[in-house]
């Protein structure tokens, strides 16, 4: 009978991960082709392989990036924490973003574990997590670092998850961002398209990370970020393979992200 408890669980969360994943794919099919043009107040496709821009909008002007700031946050604490790194997570670290039932005070995690939460589920826990590594401050500064090193001039970062409004970035910068993430850390890309991530709680019972970058079951999806904040509205930053042709494809203060990078997709699968 103590046994029945765990698996009545587990049953129940596999069936809402099922309904979730089909929620995805009637998304990703309803939106396939219900625009012809972008409608992103910015945006750019740039072919990685030459750096060539494909299309641009408003590509210089900066918004609000929401989560997509946690490509950045993934970076610095890729080149800046080694891998075989654990924290304790502690109430001050979990205190400013609420609680998840599987990053609780008192767990000890790996530098691995919170990129995965972070990048996967989106987890704002897990992006402050990481920035305890070195320091907050110190990690915010090499993050503003990073994006000189980059070129990427009109970006500034306040936080390491993008709650913060004030993290502003521009399409073209960005494009930058993913270049590099693409060419450097491809291993960052390969966990933003991974959905099977599950750590337990403090209970033992195990919690399934539901990837938020729904573009993850598709094939030429390479990988990226998404995010969303009412003075954001909907930004992604990301690689699709077009014609065997790696381009990235960012979005910033979009209403409908997944008609708009399938607007983008269509046009250079026409001309690529």
């Amino acid at each position: 009978m103590a046994q029945a408890q765990p698996d009545t669980f587990l049953l129940i969360q596999q069936i809402e991960i099922l309904k979730r994943e089909i929620e995805v794919f009637k998304s990703l099919i309803s939106n396939l082709n219900l625009r012809q043009q972008p409608t992103a107040a910015a945006f750019s496709a740039v072919r990685l392989s030459d750096n060539k821009v494909l299309l641009e909008k408003n590509s210089s002007q900066a918004y609000s990036i929401a989560s997509v700031t946690k490509l950045m946050t993934a970076v610095v604490a890729s080149e800046n924490i080694t891998n075989n790194q654990t924290i304790t997570l502690t109430e001050e670290i979990l205190k400013p973003l609420g609680k998840s039932p599987v990053l609780f005070a008192g767990l000890n995690i790996s530098k691995e574990g919170l990129l995965k939460a972070a990048l996967i589920q989106s987890s704002n826990d897990a992006a402050e997590a990481l920035t305890f590594f070195v320091g907050k401050q110190n990690f915010l500064t090499l993050m503003n670092q990073k994006t000189k090193e980059l070129g990427m001039q009109n970006t500034s970062f306040f936080d390491p998850h993008g709650l913060d409004s004030a993290n502003r970035s521009t399409s073209s910068d960005l494009a930058k961002l993913v270049s590099y993430i693409y060419k450097q850390h491809p291993e960052i890309l390969a966990i933003t398209k991974y959905n099977d991530f599950w750590l337990p709680d403090s209970t033992g019972r195990r919690f399934k990370f539901q990837n938020v970058n729904n573009f993850y079951p598709l094939g030429e999806f390479v990988g990226g970020k998404t995010g969303y904040l009412v003075e954001a509205k909907q930004t992604i930053a990301s690689v699709f393979n077009i014609n065997q042709e790696p381009v990235a494809i960012v979005l910033l203060y979009s209403d409908n992200r997944q008609a708009d990078v399938f607007a983008i997709v269509n046009q250079l699968k026409n001309s690529l």
